[in-house]
């Protein structure tokens, strides 16, 4: 295993609060590049992909953009883009209001669902390869520490 001043290939000391968030930011960015290769056979990234979990865990429900992109993992993602995309590609839906033209709602459509289908077991064996080092312990005590540095 390599420290990060090696993968940084840096020979200075890096101070300890700054060497915990590169490692978090690293460690983030290289969990982010697997997914990322994992999914490009299926002409989908990890933000339409997180967009189609977040519409199945509300079907047969819908969502607005608003409601969709406080979910998301990054708060930095163009969610109107990511939604037209995703009905280009005809994984989701979107409808406007009839009542309020303001309102557009967007729904998974049944080929999205499909799609994640198909994606579950292969995005959950990547995720488990990507932390099967780590005990159960482990893995708790990491999410009770990422959870108090959030708070």
């Amino acid at each position: 295993m390599k420290e990060l001043e090696q993968l940084l290939q840096t020979k200075s000391e890096i101070p300890l609060a700054r060497k915990t968030l590169l490692n978090i930011f690293y460690t983030s960015m290289l969990f982010k590049d697997v997914l990322s290769n994992t999914l490009k056979p299926f002409d989908i990234s990890v933000e339409q992909f997180n967009v189609l979990r977040i519409l199945r865990g509300q079907h047969p429900n819908a969502l607005n953009l608003q409601d969709i992109q406080e979910r998301m993992i990054s708060k930095m993602s163009n969610t109107t883009r990511l939604v037209d995309k995703l009905i280009l590609k005809t994984y989701v839906e979107r409808f406007t209001c009839e009542k309020n033209r303001r309102k557009v709602e967007i729904f998974i459509t049944e080929e999205g669902l499909k799609l994640l289908s198909q994606l579950d077991p292969i995005i959950n064996k990547t995720e488990e390869d990507l932390i099967n080092v780590l005990s159960h312990n482990e893995l708790e005590t990491i999410n009770n520490l990422i959870n108090k540095l959030r708070s």
